[in-house]
């Protein structure tokens, strides 16, 4: 698929701070029409949000989707729980992921694929303190790397 039909409209930096992202995977969800234009208006905070397992489909919780302002009588609860589509294979595989200690899935960007909401789902595992100081010093080793070599060039 070209890159003109998919639009980003959020990403979900402090999940890769938090966790190491082992695998990703593309899902559906099930919006109302108001939530769909508030995604459009980039309207939309994944911060703390996570997909746990319920009677055997996967559930978003803590996603927070603002009202939209123009909606008339359907004013919905901006962090109720949304169900996410999957096919039943991936969702076998996921849950064998979340079985594992430590594992959990955390969205990791909302975006549009031609007219059609998606999230991509990250199975994580927690980073430990010293983990996290680790990466922000390779990032920070980075960062010098290429204003060493900006100045060379």
């Amino acid at each position: 698929m070209s890159e003109n039909n998919v639009r980003v409209v959020t990403n979900n930096r402090k999940a890769r701070h938090d966790y190491h992202i082992i695998d990703s995977v593309e899902a559906g969800i099930v919006l109302r029409g108001s939530e769909v234009k508030s995604i459009r208006e980039g309207k939309v905070n994944l911060k703390d949000a996570y997909a746990r397992f319920k009677n055997g489909e996967l559930w978003l919780i803590g996603m927070h989707i603002s009202p939209y302002r123009q909606a008339t009588f359907e004013m919905q609860d901006p962090l109720r729980t949304r169900k996410l589509l999957l096919h039943k294979r991936e969702l076998k595989r996921l849950q064998r992921y979340v079985d594992e200690k430590g594992v959990t899935l955390i969205p990791l960007k909302v975006y549009f694929k031609k007219h059609l909401v998606k999230i991509e789902l990250g199975i994580a595992r927690g980073k430990k303190q010293y983990d996290k100081r680790a990466s922000i010093a390779e990032r920070d080793q980075k960062r010098e790397l290429e204003r060493m070599l900006k100045r060379n060039f």
